[in-house]
């Protein structure tokens, strides 16, 4: 694994930009479609991005004849599940039970998740004492930011089950992660079309069987879908790959810190909503959590290390 450089930290925040901005457009595009077809589409749209630009770029996905090809393919398997469909589908159907805020608080677990498994798994991950108090602060930054009302029952009678179903998907997102730092070396663009390509293979006849063909959409749930499928899916799962590969999945895991400081800024800034008074601190603990984790890789930064 290659050093945590100044790109990989740019990487990391647009991540976090990309999806802090898709809960607004989850929104909107709910309004129009069903929670599967949203996540149907959204992987189709983002796989059919991916593959243009293979071929474009004239590349295609990974042959079965090449050095490591069915390997490669177990991987790419094992991330269209545990990456995108089953993460997503769960967190579709959860969160007709939850409190949105729940599905927030428990992507934020996602990094203590990834940081056992990455010390079992992959060299160079080890999970040093500084890691872990600096991810439970991050975790508790989180918990403070979104505050109690993610915690208080809607009353659904699926609702213990539906969150035993986003812990789930935070368990999912890790194990995904695992997978595409041990891939075998193959093309990046490569690998998370295919990873896409996987997803929307899954997720389209479900959608398709429980749902049907959406009645028809207005202009904004299209774009809203357009938004889902290009950016923090086709997009997004090529620069995710890419920071996984060169900086870790422990690294990556941080954007999970990020997404609801940008989602609760973004939405104070487009659409006007007020700015929580936890904003503060809940934003300091995810900071100082951040900072704490990765103090290794912030010295190298600033030249101190």
């Amino acid at each position: 694994m290659t050093p945590i450089n100044p790109i990989n930290w740019l990487k990391l925040i647009i991540l976090g930009v990309i999806w802090g901005a898709s809960f607004m457009f989850v929104t909107i595009a709910l309004t129009g479609v069903g929670p599967y077809t949203l996540v149907a589409t959204r992987l189709t749209l983002g796989a059919i991005l991916l593959l243009v630009l293979c071929r474009i770029r004239g590349i295609g996905l990974p042959s079965l004849r090449q050095e490591n090809g069915a390997k490669i393919w177990m991987f790419i398997l094992v991330m269209g599940l545990f990456s995108n469909a089953i993460p997503f589908s769960l967190l579709s159907w959860a969160q007709l039970s939850v409190a949105s805020g729940f599905a927030g608080v428990c992507m934020a677990i996602v990094p203590l998740f990834v940081l056992p498994l990455a010390h079992v798994f992959v060299p160079g991950e080890t999970m040093v004492l500084r890691r872990l108090i600096g991810f439970a602060i991050g975790t508790t930054g989180v918990i403070v930011l979104i505050g109690k009302s993610a915690f208080v029952s809607t009353g659904n009678e699926l609702e213990s089950l539906a969150r035993l179903a986003c812990v789930a998907a935070a368990a999912c997102y890790s194990m995904g992660a695992i997978a595409t730092r041990l891939c075998p070396k193959v093309n990046l663009l490569s690998l998370a079309a295919g990873a896409l390509c996987v997803g929307s293979v899954v997720t389209l006849p479900m959608a398709l069987y429980l749902e049907g063909l959406p009645d028809g959409l207005d202009a904004k749930a299209l774009f809203a879908l357009l938004y889902l499928g290009l950016l923090p899916t086709g997009v997004a799962q090529l620069v995710l790959t890419q920071v996984i590969r060169d900086a870790g999945p422990v690294f990556l895991s941080l954007v999970n810190y990020q997404v609801p400081l940008w989602s609760i800024f973004l939405g104070a800034l487009i659409l006007a909503e007020p700015l929580p008074p936890s904003l503060l601190v809940g934003g300091a603990l995810i900071l100082a959590g951040v900072a704490l984790s990765q103090l290794g890789a912030l010295r190298r930064l600033f030249g101190k290390g």
